[in-house]
């Protein structure tokens, strides 16, 4: 499945793909021009051959509770504002809070701590 245009390549499409770290599954959004290869199949690199190496790991923002879905990324893929809900526990009690995520060569996705969302 096609989420959209690579926002960091000139023909790149970004691509839903199945994968399995840790005996978990998960979904890979990875532009087609980045090839990867695992001899672990924890460890992902990039083959020789890859022209681009952008990527978004749909658990990536698992330590805030979150789990991106394809809809949110094909938003920000799009240029759409996206907010997305943290939960964290803090003295026992659970907290959600709400904040915007941007995309980011290096990491994918990244948090926009200082952008209030209110």
């Amino acid at each position: 499945m096609i989420l959209g245009k690579c926002p960091y390549c000139e023909n790149g499409q970004i691509e839903v793909r199945k994968k399995e770290i840790n005996g978990k599954k998960v979904e890979l959004y990875a532009c087609s021009n980045a090839k990867w290869y695992s001899e672990d199949g924890e460890l992902f690199e990039l083959t020789p051959d890859a022209t681009c190496d952008f990527k978004i790991w749909q658990n990536s923002l698992r330590k805030y509770g979150k789990y991106l879905k394809q809809r949110e990324v094909r938003a920000l893929l799009n240029g759409e504002d996206v907010v997305v809900t943290f939960h964290s526990k803090k003295y026992k009690d659970k907290v959600s809070y709400q904040k915007y995520i941007t995309l980011s060569q290096e990491y994918g996705v990244s948090v926009l701590w200082d952008i209030d969302t209110e």
